[in-house]
């Protein structure tokens, strides 16, 4: 029998490491993990400079439980700093470093497949159910465009942005994006870039990084309190993930050069590695 390739590499970024020198940093990384066979995709987003946006322009932001809610000025907002200035700015950086980035979004032939989402409660905000307005559930993917851009050498870099079939576009969180796409490629790994340098027993140091979990493991941290705040829904829907084919996933912080790589060829040397149980 023939040996199945590997799985794509899936690598989630916000907006805070385009706007800032590790955008060339992961460039020079992803260039070296392409030039040894990866497929490589690209999901990001663009929280701070759409907050940074809509003060300028005098648009308030609003946030439910920390997600944004998405008025029609505010989706205008997205459009102008994910599908635009933030997507533009990392295929520029990817061009210098010698790749082939092609930008998308899901209204591009209907990459990212979404709905909008229905008001539901939120934790912390309270039992009543809370519309967030345009913003989506992803429902599925174009996968064969993604199939036809690998095979022809191509980067897809995507904004995080879903279309629905009357051409409705959703603002959705960029880890949902990431995680999602992830599971439908059946992704070797996933990488997840953060603002901080992993899964920490204490998250005042930096030194009590846990160099990789099993999922069982990783549900007991968070039962005994070890792992707490935000990375408690970070570390579930990652689980979630594994559970649905994800070969591993690499939570990392701040970009130093090398660290995708030295993650592939040496899991837990950076960030921490999240796997699925034996």
């Amino acid at each position: 029998m023939t040996a199945q390739p590997p799985g794509p590499t899936i690598i989630k970024i916000g907006g805070e490491v385009i706007g800032s020198g590790e955008a060339a940093l992961l460039a020079g990384d992803v260039r070296t993990l392409v030039e040894a066979g990866a497929r490589i995709a690209i999901v990001h987003g663009g929280g701070p400079q759409a907050t940074d946006l809509q003060k300028r322009l005098g648009i308030p932001t609003v946030q439910v439980a920390g997600r944004r809610v998405t008025d029609p000025a505010t989706l205008d907002v997205m459009k102008m700093v994910l599908a635009g200035k933030l997507n533009v700015d990392l295929c520029a950086a990817l061009l210098a470093a010698g790749l082939s980035p092609v930008g998308l979004h899901g209204a591009s032939g209907h990459l990212i497949r979404a709905t909008r989402r229905p008001p539901r409660p939120y934790p912390s905000a309270g039992p009543d159910p809370v519309d967030l307005g345009l913003v989506g559930d992803v429902t599925g993917f174009h996968l064969p465009l993604l199939d036809t851009l690998w095979s022809a050498g191509y980067l897809p870099v995507i904004a995080c942005l879903g279309a629905d079939a009357a051409g409705g576009i959703y603002n959705i969180n960029a880890d949902l994006v990431g995680n999602q796409l992830a599971a439908a490629v059946h992704a070797e790994r996933l990488f997840l870039v953060t603002s901080t340098p992993g899964v920490l027993r204490d998250v005042n140091d930096p030194a009590s990084r846990l160099t990789r979990l099993g999922c069982a493991e990783a549900r007991q941290a968070i039962a005994d309190g070890v792992i707490t705040g935000g990375m408690i829904a970070k570390l579930e829907e990652a689980m979630a993930v594994i559970d649905q084919g994800v070969g591993a996933i690499h939570i990392l912080g701040k970009l130093a050069a090398g660290d995708l790589v030295r993650a592939v060829r040496e899991p837990g040397s950076v960030g921490t590695t999240l796997v699925a149980d034996p």
